[in-house]
């Protein structure tokens, strides 16, 4: 009796160190800031006139102006991925197998072109192709007519030019590692050439163009900025959702919640037939025998160097047009002749807070990112369960988000007390941790698996607790990997324009908002000033990423 009394009393003991802290932590924050916004929107979908109904559902699939912008999107976002592998695989083939020269620029200028928003492309597009476009204008003086940029095929040319260097990116670096001795097999039995491609490497780094593939299909599906520019009334998903929420003629939340609510759905039911496709066809190479880079003729190096230089130049045109423009003279919406810096005047006079915003929002977001990523990839690493899985794969959700979907769920939850966020500079930053957070951890994770775990066990062993053996040794570690992740991810935060165009009002523009404004209003000269600051920026920041990670090249 005395024993079973001490084992009553004896107390429950749950011992929870730092990092349970830092897992219950996270599952609190994503479950308030992500998961419950998207509940919120879901249960919006099925709510119309105080009751759940199935009605705005209906009236999607029921209503031509409804259905019509899943078609469009359908459309734009399967030929841009069709037409961005067109480019991207033959850029890295000659770029990974061929003595080509200038490698290293044709690299830098493909990333340039990446990290730069679709809608500057869109914009600097309509500038020599638009309606006035001075490509439009020359061709016309001499008799030929071209239809101009807007429209899906506009939408298309904007994303396969701004996107294919997802499959350049993932395709050189699975070139660079296919065991050559799978292809010279190939070609002692007498396939060789372009059927030696087809048949054995194309196969071999499938799963490689399938998740390139992926990344361009969901950029150009969940794109904002590009269709608004150039789309002249044809609708997308991502613009009929923004038009629903926020309309002039009255917002219907519902009909925005169901249109985000299927927009998600098509994002995440790609993403898994992506996986499933590529669970279905796995190759498994040893890489013990990389390809070496083959040395070609002078006439065939000059033809393979023009063309990647080519296309490379044709995706670069959008930049070069930009920065060109914001140094024009302008009288209204027309550029005359002569250089000026009115228009940099102009932006800084106009809408100084912006840029001020802009870049503030960005640093506030990418020091929250690091110190997660520092914190969230080392117990996904290092500390390996379900529940850190599962945490994991939660962080992982944004990538499926398109940004308005985000925006529109964070209003709907966050729009009354006791948390009232809209309207806030709050509310931006939450948004762009939520977005950029997975690329943070994809960096960080990836530094810490190179990280071997025995430079951790001699430090605990020299008797320096576990605490202290993390934050000076392993993050000191992870620092340059994981700077290079968050840099990355602040460039694309100042170009954000999806979320930012849902979630701002007028004291919290940033950049991207200003330029979009100044479009609208046919200021083309301020818009090239303003993105040319986005672009300046991008250029400083990859250099600051070659300086840290100390490589020529950059992967994204």
């Amino acid at each position: 009796m005395s024993t079973r009394t001490q084992v009553l009393k004896k107390p429950f003991n749950l011992r929870l160190d730092f990092w349970h802290f830092v897992i219950i932590a996270a599952f609190i924050l994503i479950g308030f800031f992500l998961i419950y916004p998207l509940f919120n929107i879901f249960i919006n979908s099925f709510w119309q006139d105080g009751k759940a109904s199935l009605e705005n559902y209906q009236e999607f699939f029921s209503r031509k102006y409804y259905y019509s912008a899943l078609i469009n999107s359908f459309i734009v976002s399967t030929s841009a991925t069709f037409f961005a592998c067109v480019l991207g695989i033959p850029v890295a083939y000659a770029m990974s197998r061929f003595n080509i020269p200038f490698k290293g620029v044709f690299h830098i200028l493909i990333i340039l072109t990446l990290l730069s928003p679709p809608f500057i492309g869109a914009y600097s597009w309509i500038l020599m192709l638009g309606n006035n476009g001075f490509i439009t204008n020359f061709l016309a003086n001499i008799g030929i007519e071209i239809p101009s940029i807007y429209g899906l095929h506009g939408m298309i040319w904007v994303f396969t030019l701004q996107f294919y260097p997802h499959i350049y990116l993932y395709v050189s670096g699975a070139l660079k590692t296919i065991d050559v001795s799978l292809e010279e097999a190939s070609s002692s039995l007498g396939v060789s050439g372009f059927a030696r491609i087809r048949k054995v490497t194309l196969p071999l780094i499938f799963p490689t163009v399938s998740t390139g593939a992926l990344m361009v299909f969901m950029a150009s599906f969940a794109d904002f900025g590009t269709p608004m520019l150039i789309g002249q009334g044809e609708k997308v998903l991502p613009i009929l959702a923004y038009d629903q929420f926020i309309s002039e003629m009255g917002s219907n939340p519902a009909m925005a919640s169901t249109l985000s609510m299927i927009l998600l759905s098509v994002t995440t039911a790609v993403l898994l037939f992506q996986r499933h496709i590529m669970n279905r066809k796995t190759y498994t190479m040893s890489s013990l025998r990389p390809p070496k880079v083959i040395k070609l003729s002078p006439v065939k190096r000059t033809l393979a160097t023009l063309m990647v230089m080519g296309i490379v130049t044709l995706s670069i045109i959008p930049q070069a047009t930009v920065i060109t423009t914001s140094f024009l003279k302008t009288n209204g919406p027309v550029f005359v002749g002569g250089f000026s810096l009115d228009s940099y005047r102009e932006v800084l006079y106009k809408v100084p807070k912006a840029i001020q915003n802009t870049f503030t929002y960005a640093s506030v977001a990418i020091v929250i990112m690091v110190i997660a990523g520092l914190l969230l990839s080392y117990v996904v690493v290092r500390r390996k369960s379900k529940i850190t899985s599962f945490l994991d794969a939660l962080i992982m959700i944004p990538y499926v988000i398109p940004g308005t979907v985000l925006g529109i769920s964070l209003i709907i939850a966050f729009n009354k007390p006791p948390i009232e966020l809209t309207g806030t500079w709050v509310i931006l930053v939450i948004a762009y941790v939520v977005r950029k957070l997975p690329y943070t951890m994809r960096s960080s994770t990836a530094i810490l698996h190179q990280i071997d775990k025995s430079v951790e066990e001699a430090s605990i062993s020299l008797g320096v607790p576990p605490m202290k053996t993390f934050f000076k040794t392993t993050a000191v570690l992870m620092i340059p990997g994981v700077l290079s992740g968050a840099i990355l991810s602040w460039v694309t935060t100042i170009n954000e324009l999806s979320s930012t165009i849902v979630l701002y009002y007028g004291a919290t523009a940033t950049i991207t908002v200003s330029i979009y404004s100044e479009v609208f209003t046919s200021n083309f000269g301020t818009a090239a000033a303003l993105a040319s600051m986005l672009s300046l920026a991008t250029i400083i920041s990859l250099i600051i990423i070659m300086i840290i990670s100390g490589k020529k090249e950059i992967s994204v």
